[in-house]
């Protein structure tokens, strides 16, 4: 028998134990071991890993349809893609004239096919596959844990921002902190999945052709902190 001074928990708070273990240890824990205890050739099997596991995750989410990401696709607003390509170019080019003047356009002059596949194969096998994880498997599944808006915009930048540390690089860490609050405003604020995988291909190929890329090719601290 339970005293009656000690209640059981119910199903809905055993829930919110599971989910915030699950968020632990998705967003946070993965990322740190990742980048503090494992060699950076296994980033890729370790994020295909973790992108496997989210889908399946999202896909058994109560009331989560994989339609649901796919209906507004024909609706972006192509005026807030426009500004923020304006940003994102005017920010990277700043950047790149500052820290890495020497690697402007650097993949292009390198390769013009190489360049040419990043651009084709970046939108689909990196954005797409990262907004999947942090945009409706964050806000969808975890919603009952997470915090209202707009601190959970800022949960949302902080937690994708982490998952770039292995990269060990302030740089990298402020510019997908900035991007992730864009991308879950774009999600979230806006109600559109396909605006956030727009928004997040632009950025990453405007920062691989532009040359501040270089940055998440090699995690060199250019300067101190």
């Amino acid at each position: 028998m339970v005293s009656a001074g000690h209640k059981t928990a119910g199903p809905d708070s055993q829930r919110r134990m599971l989910l915030r273990a699950e968020f632990l240890a998705l967003y946070v824990v993965v990322p740190v071991i990742l980048a503090v205890f494992l060699p950076p050739s296994a980033m890729l099997s370790v994020l295909l890993a973790v992108t496997l596991l989210g889908a399946i995750l999202l896909h058994i989410t109560p009331g989560f349809r994989w339609s649901d990401l796919t209906h507004d696709w024909r609706h972006i607003e192509w005026r807030i893609v426009a500004i923020f390509t304006f940003i994102t170019v005017a920010v990277s080019w700043t950047i790149q004239i500052a820290l890495l003047p020497d690697a402007f356009l650097v993949v292009y002059r390198m390769n013009p096919w190489v360049w040419l596949a990043i651009m084709a194969l970046y939108p689909i096998l990196s954005a797409l596959p990262q907004e999947i994880v942090f945009r409706p498997l964050f806000f969808r599944r975890y919603d009952p844990i997470l915090p209202s808006q707009p601190a959970a915009l800022i949960l949302n930048a902080a937690v994708f921002s982490l998952a770039h540390l292995l990269y060990w690089n302030w740089v990298v860490w402020t510019m997908t902190f900035a991007g992730g609050l864009v991308f879950a405003w774009a999600y979230k604020a806006r109600g559109s999945f396909p605006l956030a995988v727009v928004l997040h291909a632009v950025a990453g190929n405007i920062l691989f052709t532009i040359g501040t890329g270089m940055f998440f090719y090699t995690g060199t601290i250019v300067r101190p902190f």
